[in-house]
């Protein structure tokens, strides 16, 4: 890595260094749509005008991105400004001293798999990560000495896939949408390798959480993970 980009990455990090920074950027990576200043100002119980200088440090820093937006159906004179809006960026940023291409190595790998003759080698990748997936659901019960039952599945579900890096957010279906790929830089280049890993791997948590009446499904969209959680019977109608 180029020492000018180093540093770069170097300052984006330090821009998290501040404790209520971190936790400002956290909500509004988590929230499902833009983050006004007041809606940030509310949730961490501090003034609007210190949640506008964080946000803005965050800003600049690389780590959020901003635009404006009326937030009321006024229009006209005394309508007001648009107000400043916050969603997380969508840059990367990965720091290694002294540095390591393990990214370049996953890609490598993953376009191998995508040969055309690597049926084989994409059907053992399936099953280690299904039965990886399994021992994470596996260990998420034992943890909570008890199994994912009805009323405690979709929990259970979802904090075991946020510790997997999924970030999972409850959707309009009642299931769970993941706004993150944790292996995106793998889907840019090999996605049918990496969506059906993903796919087994959250199958295999689902069977280790003993998380009965629901499922797995393929539902590629733009900026989130491929696969989604839903429940059963609506699994089933797609």
């Amino acid at each position: 890595m180029k020492p000018e980009r180093l540093q770069d990455q170097l300052s984006s990090l330090a821009g998290l260094e501040d404790p209520l920074r971190r936790r400002l950027y956290f909500f509004v990576a988590e929230q499902p749509e833009e983050v006004g200043r007041d809606q940030a100002a509310r949730a961490r119980k501090i003034s609007r005008s210190l949640a506008a200088f964080h946000l803005d440090k965050l800003v600049e820093a690389g780590l959020l991105e901003t635009s404006f937006k009326r937030l009321s159906n006024r229009r006209g004179p005394g309508a007001g400004r648009p107000s400043k809006l916050y969603r997380r960026s969508p840059r990367q940023i990965d720091v290694s001293l002294p540095e390591r291409r393990y990214e370049l190595a996953g890609q490598l790998m993953t376009s191998a798999l995508d040969a055309a003759n690597a049926g084989k080698a994409r059907e053992d990748l399936r099953q280690r990560a299904h039965a990886y997936g399994e021992r994470l659901g596996a260990e998420a019960v034992a943890a909570a000495k008890t199994d994912a039952g009805p009323e405690h599945a979709l929990t259970q579900m979802a904090e075991t896939l946020r510790e997997a890096g999924f970030e999972p957010r409850l959707d309009e279906h009642g299931g769970l949408e993941l706004l993150n790929c944790p292996f995106d830089a793998f889907a840019r280049t090999s996605r049918d390798v990496v969506c059906g890993m993903n796919l087994a791997l959250i199958e295999g948590v689902l069977a280790g959480l003993k998380a009965r009446g629901w499922t797995a499904v393929l539902e590629p969209a733009p900026g989130r993970c491929c696969v989604v959680v839903r429940p059963e019977s609506k699994g089933a109608e797609r």
